[in-house]
């Protein structure tokens, strides 16, 4: 039907795994490389956990694995873990070969025979993986049944690696209490978030290209449109792209603009999962009306006067026309990474196109890529954001509970939280400084000034650390404060102390006599 009219080979949206359709984004790589580590490194004993939501890849990325494993290497993969004890040993076994004959009443009979074909293993030469998918589905007996496994070790290596992959609620299922033994035991931690909206793009155009492809079937609106009624999750691209292009056949288009995108998501998509920020109300477009009129930083074409079709001038409309002859001054990077930088006081100059310098001044350091409000709320600065009605533009501005303060070129402006969100898909440029004597990563064992200074922040953000804040020393107890500091910031549990976590602790520990900024 649609692939003949498009002049497609194959099906490219099919929510069916196909290795040649495999689209990794840096956050996919990202996670590969911690499953990858739970292959290769895991012998120390650790889980690696990899949680992210439904449809963002996580069973992608498993295969992944599992397609690129080393001939060293064994696997058992559990994808229906609604198993008790008993029944999760069965499928272990089953999985490695191991026979369960006569054993199949008798947890210790099946543990005994796992136990063997691991030190046989062993013995070879192979590492033995036990790969959970969906692993939020397990009892809390299972879990523990799984924990006991990790027992089995000679006196020098554990004999089983295990990956645990599963929804967020995994994560708030090995916060509880009674297991707080196998929690500890996670020594990598990853959360797969949704796509960007460059990197929705680059899938839609990989699978396009991939199944024949040979001209653009979508247009920058439509592009930006997927982006907004997908969230950004994979899965629901797919969904949305293919319905938008048999609409688009069925209308003799040859691409596929917002208003076709926005048709599908109304008819695949329930309104209770359609995106909070993507749903309409007079005051919402009021508010991206007031933006529109008061960031006179940024360039923002004219809205039609009615409120209700503003919202969708600024956020799905068709790619706009040219851009009005006088526009008005400033919008692009450069002038807003020099109101920044006055606003912090440094000096620098950013690399080619809109990228991080590459050296400032000692102790002074610089973020880019994508965030939440929530984030830019804790950070509590000013920061760059890109900001799209049709062109892109850049601002500063600094958010807090109350509202957004929009840094424009006459003077600070108030916008409200919800006008940003409507033209801002997440994408940040943050500066931030911490003493010039801190390292870019700190690690339990390390001593010196810069772990003095990691211990006033930690002890600034929970006042009831008990760490002693006077030992240089990074001890057990800052490492278990780092893990739960990362918990809960949404960052990488990995117990270091590297930039994205000094990031975040920049704002909580003074900086005079630092030498920073």
């Amino acid at each position: 039907m649609y692939q003949q009219y498009f002049g497609l080979s194959d099906p490219p949206f099919s929510i069916t795994p196909d290795p040649r359709f495999v689209y990794l984004s840096e956050r996919h790589e990202d996670a590969l490389a911690h499953l990858r580590y739970g292959l290769t490194q895991g012998g120390g004993g650790g889980f690696v956990q990899l949680t992210g939501e439904v449809g963002t890849g996580k069973t992608t990325l498993c295969r992944c694995l599992l397609e690129d494993l080393p001939d060293h290497a064994r696997a058992a993969l559990i994808l229906n873990p609604r198993l008790d004890p008993l029944e999760l040993l069965w499928s272990i076994c089953e999985e490695l070969k191991v026979s369960i004959h006569g054993a199949r009443a008798s947890s210790k009979k099946l543990i005994d025979r796992l136990n063997r074909y691991l030190l046989k293993a062993h013995g070879e030469g192979l590492t033995v993986v036990l790969i959970i998918d969906e692993a939020q589905n397990l009892s809390p007996d299972a879990l523990e049944q799984v924990r006991l496994l990790t027992n089995l070790e000679t006196p020098t290596q554990k004999l089983l690696q295990i990956i645990l992959l599963g929804q967020p609620e995994l994560r708030d299922l090995l916060r509880r209490p009674d297991l707080r033994q196998l929690s500890q035991r996670i020594t990598a931690r990853y959360h797969l978030t949704p796509l960007a909206a460059d990197e929705t793009r680059a899938y839609v155009e990989h699978r396009l290209r991939v199944a024949g492809a040979v001209e653009p079937l979508f247009n920058g609106a439509g592009y930006r449109a997927l982006h907004r009624y997908s969230d950004g999750i994979p899965r629901l691209i797919n969904i949305l792209a293919e319905r938008s292009l048999i609409a688009a056949y069925a209308r003799g288009s040859r691409r596929a603009g917002a208003a076709l995108v926005r048709q599908a998501a109304d008819e695949v998509l329930d309104q209770g999962h359609a995106p909070a920020r993507w749903r309409y109300w007079p005051g919402l477009a009021a508010a991206a009306l007031m933006l529109a009129t008061l960031a006179t930083g940024w360039y923002f074409r004219p809205a039609p006067p009615a409120a209700p079709r503003v919202v969708e001038q600024l956020s799905i409309a068709p790619d706009p026309g040219p851009a009005p002859a006088t526009p008005v001054p400033g919008g692009d990077f450069q002038q807003a990474w020099d109101q920044l930088m006055d606003l912090h006081g440094h000096t620098a100059e950013p690399r080619a196109g809109s990228s991080c310098p590459q050296a400032m001044a000692p102790g002074v350091h610089c973020s880019q890529g994508r965030a939440s409000l929530a984030l830019l709320q804790t950070l509590g600065r000013p920061v760059i954001v890109e900001v799209s009605t049709g062109e892109t533009r850049y601002g500063v501005v600094q958010v807090s509970e109350s509202g957004v303060t929009l840094h424009a070129a006459e003077g600070p402006r108030q916008i409200s939280r919800s006008a940003l969100e409507r033209v801002w898909e997440g994408r940040y440029w943050d500066v931030w400084s911490v003493p010039a004597y801190v390292p870019d990563t700190l690690r339990e064992g390390d001593r010196g000034p810069g772990v003095l200074w990691i211990k006033a922040a930690a002890a600034r953000a929970q006042p009831a650390y008990g760490a002693s804040v006077d030992d240089p020393y990074f001890g057990p107890a800052l490492r278990t404060w780092a893990l739960e500091y990362q918990r809960s910031s949404g960052l990488t549990e990995d117990g270091l102390i590297g930039r994205d976590t000094l990031q975040r602790l920049s704002r909580l520990a003074p900086l005079a006599d630092t030498g920073a900024g």
